[in-house]
């Protein structure tokens, strides 16, 4: 009886899992169509190439190389961009976006493995990706990019737009990211109260992490950054819906880069303890470029009174702020067609100005 029993179960979860992955070879079958690039000046381009002494991965995809050319910085550290494509399809008929997995993310990661990666600190980021934009430039044959920074990427792009507007025609920040050197710690007070008014056992390793992440770990910086997401309402349903479902469906990754996704996060973690004591304020308010931030009205892990206080000392030639309303973090991918209405209406024209 015993062996019918455990007979049936097992066969009931193989052909559950077979609908399951029969399913997501549809889905992604229809997203790889979708995905499918149809003008004539069109590219669509996903190779390796050298950066910083590392095969890292490129996806370049545009319905016309004319169109100006959008190079966007992904989050985390470790969380690559490149599962949204189907998500983002629609801006590639304006811009020419470029994708980027960082040392220590996604494809880049898996094409050399963990060894491989070599340094892995902040400012060797910042180095990659100017070298990302000069490549770039050098591969389409154009002028200043407009750099998309996005999350934890804002603060790589922040710096590569301060620092080389040579390169740089505009500046896009979502769920910007700002380091104030400690002296805020709003952020980690509102989320300790969220664990605790919810009960959870998690409040208690984030009493001990104490405020002053100068004395955070890599593991301490990973938790808490899943502690926020998890508990911030918005963000957690974007994180179900476009991000878990972007991967799952992604025709561009097999099942093997799904399942190890989560790798990139604890390798790129080795990044954050060294950005304690950044200080975006000290570094400098002034861009020489157009300078855009469009931010959740209700992210809890990236306040938009955070960046709005930054933006609001920030001098450049334009600048606008943008919320997108009932949206956490991942606004920009939650509400992609509000973002390319910003893109569309004030920032390309903001670059065309620029040139």
């Amino acid at each position: 009886m015993l062996v019918t029993v455990i007979t049936a179960a097992g066969a009931t979860i193989a052909a559950s899992a077979t609908a399951l992955l029969s399913h997501r070879a549809i889905v992604r079958s229809g997203n790889a169509r979708r995905l499918h690039i149809t003008g004539r000046q069109g590219v669509d381009e996903q190779y390796f190439t050298r950066i910083g002494g590392l095969d890292q991965w490129l996806s370049v995809r545009g319905e016309d190389r004319a169109n100006p050319v959008v190079v966007e910085l992904h989050g985390g550290p470790g969380s690559s961009n490149a599962i949204l494509a189907n998500t983002t399809r629609d801006w590639e008929r304006h811009v020419t976006l470029v994708r980027w997995d960082m040392r220590g993310t996604g494809k880049t990661l898996r094409r050399s493995g963990v060894a491989a990666q070599g340094e892995m600190t902040f400012d060797r980021l910042v180095r990659d990706a100017v070298e990302v934009v000069e490549h770039v430039r050098e591969r389409l044959g154009a002028g200043r990019v407009v750099l998309l920074g996005c999350s934890f990427g804002s603060a790589v792009a922040l710096r590569v737009a301060r620092s080389r507007p040579d390169l740089v025609g505009a500046y896009v920040g979502t769920d910007q990211k700002v380091f104030d050197g400690g002296r805020d710690t709003s952020d980690y007070d509102a989320a300790l109260e969220r664990l605790e008014k919810a009960g959870k056992k998690e409040a208690a390793a984030v009493r001990e992490m104490g405020p002053d992440q100068r004395t955070w770990s890599a593991e301490d910086f990973s938790h808490f950054s899943r502690f926020a997401s998890a508990t911030d309402p918005h963000t957690f349903a974007a994180m179900k819906s476009v991000v878990m479902k972007s991967l799952w469906f992604s025709p561009l990754h097999s099942l093997r880069e799904v399942l190890g996704f989560f790798k990139s996060f604890e390798v790129s973690a080795a990044v954050l303890p060294g950005t304690a004591s950044f200080d975006d304020r000290a570094d400098g308010t002034r861009f020489d470029v157009p300078f855009f931030v469009v931010q959740g009205a209700c992210d809890l892990v990236n306040t938009p009174a955070r960046a709005r206080a930054f933006f609001d000392e920030v001098q450049a030639p334009v600048k606008e702020f943008t919320l997108i309303e009932g949206a956490g973090h991942f606004a920009a991918y939650r509400h992609p067609d509000v973002f390319l209405d910003v893109l569309r209406t004030r920032v390309l024209p903001a670059l065309a100005s620029s040139r």
